[in-house]
């Protein structure tokens, strides 16, 4: 079904009004947006050049140990000269059995160098464009992909709809307390490394179900790692003072950090999305009402960040949902990737779902700047949204992830001209999802981008992913 037919942002408010999404407003006037989104901002004893973060996008395009391949360093090249002034590099597993992928990237001893290389390619590009580098924020993102690691999953705890989800048997063994205390390390090793190559951001990664994420949510586990928020964040935590035990100030510390999990969702009929049967009270999901599961609950959230602000947090990109089980909170879409459900609400609500958590937690939190998520699917209306949030004091930055991919330059053009092209957004479906999701390649992995609106590269990789997918299996 198709959502975003509007042809002039007063349509689209009225949508917006009509539906009841209250949290989505606009800023209407071109000279005010670029005003508003070219603010500086501080963020510790740092300060970014403008408000507009471009969020960490995996190209699933690394090569099997790990290094940058050819289509990562055409990325970051195409970002850095894209006028983001806060470019989050994507997620970097901090060992082998923590990734995602066989081509997710991974910092180690070997290839530390290519990581130096790499950021310092974006700082020279960045600067070659702009006159200056001094005021472009790259925090390297650390992951260990936890359940949703290959060939071999790691589990932080049960949980029933997220096992039934994942097809994880409930006898699965489960991370012990001493292998997560063994993996701080590894987190800190990893951490020395980058700063080594000489990044000065470090984004510790709690979202999309990954391990910390997971840990967030382990209500049911026992140990000094689960149960009350003050153990489930012990891991998080621990991580944040070894690398400030090792490395001092070296590296700033940030987190993406998932503050809404709700419950996985299901094809339904019709093919539209509805959730997996779930008991109340829902004793599982962070940021999740225990009665109303679909809907966000704040309270350990803020006593989270609280806790992580004292551990030396000094940037919070805020994220909801996980894709690999109810993608549509996560990333509001049009079209959804082949074989995933139909969104069951309108994009918009998720969209104000976004703002909603997003203000409330940086309001609470007004000396801790944080970074919006949800507005790729406004489309050319998107910096409206965004210039309307930051002048209201709901969000600190301006993040864009997809349409980074589909339109590198649109920081740019927000900036010079207060408005972005119609023809060279992203209109949010989930082509690069499903390069994602695609493993029928010799390497494992499909690498992931836009083939809309980046054809002469992406275009003849999905149609390879795609015939692959259609072969029939050998023997």
């Amino acid at each position: 079904m198709k959502h975003f037919n509007f042809k002039t942002l007063s349509e689209l408010e009225r949508k917006a009004e009509e539906i009841g999404a209250a949290h989505i407003l606009f800023e209407h006037d071109p000279e005010r947006i670029k005003a508003v989104l070219a603010r500086k901002v501080p963020v510790g004893a740092f300060t970014v050049g403008n408000s507009i973060c471009i969020h960490p996008m995996e190209g699933c395009d690394g090569t099997p140990d790990g290094r940058p391949d050819e289509l990562t360093w055409r990325r970051y090249e195409r970002f850095a000269r894209g006028g983001a002034k806060l470019v989050w590099f994507e997620a970097t597993a901090i060992c082998p059995e923590g990734r995602a992928n066989p081509r997710q990237l991974w910092i180690n001893q070997n290839n530390a160098g290519d990581y130096a290389r790499m950021l310092d390619l974006i700082t020279r590009s960045h600067c070659e464009q702009f006159g200056t580098s001094d005021d472009l924020l790259v925090p390297i993102q650390l992951t260990h992909s936890g359940r949703y690691s290959v060939p071999r999953k790691t589990i932080a705890s049960h949980y029933g709809p997220v096992d039934q989800k994942t097809n994880t048997p409930p006898d699965y063994p489960v991370i012990t307390d001493d292998e997560l205390e063994r993996l701080e390390d590894q987190y800190v090793e990893a951490a020395r490394l980058a700063a080594n190559a000489g990044f000065r951001a470090l984004d510790i990664k709690a979202t999309h179900g990954y391990l910390i994420a997971e840990l967030l949510d382990s209500k049911q586990r026992e140990g000094r790692y689960g149960g009350s928020i003050e153990n489930r964040t012990r891991f998080a935590r621990n991580i944040m003072g070894k690398i400030r035990a090792a490395l001092g100030n070296r590296l700033m510390l940030c987190m993406r950090l998932g503050c809404f999990e709700s419950v996985p969702y299901t094809n339904g009929a019709g093919n539209v999305g509805v959730p997996l049967p779930y008991e109340v009270p829902y004793n599982y999901g962070f940021g999740t009402d225990a009665d109303q599961p679909l809907q966000p609950d704040l309270a350990e959230v803020k006593q989270a960040v609280a806790l992580f602000r004292e551990s030396g947090i000094e940037l919070l990109n805020v994220s909801l949902g996980c894709p690999y089980y109810n993608p549509h909170i996560g990333r509001p879409f049009e079209k959804p990737d082949e074989g995933n459900y139909e969104p069951p609400e309108h994009p918009l609500l998720g969209v104000d779902r976004h703002f909603r958590v997003a203000g409330e937690l940086q309001r609470t939190f007004p000396d801790l700047p944080m970074v919006g998520t949800g507005y790729s699917w406004l489309q050319v209306y998107s910096i409206h949204a965004a210039s309307k949030n930051i002048e209201t004091g709901n969000i600190r930055f301006f993040g864009i992830g997809r349409n980074a991919l589909a339109y590198p330059e649109f920081a740019r053009d927000a900036l010079e001209k207060g408005a972005l092209e119609e023809l060279r957004v992203c209109k949010t479906l989930t082509f690069c999802t499903f390069l994602m999701r695609q493993k029928h390649h010799a390497l494992g992995q499909y690498p992931t981008g836009c083939p809309p609106f980046d054809k002469s590269v992406y275009g003849p990789i999905i149609k390879e992913a795609r015939d692959a997918k259609r072969a029939p299996a050998k023997g």
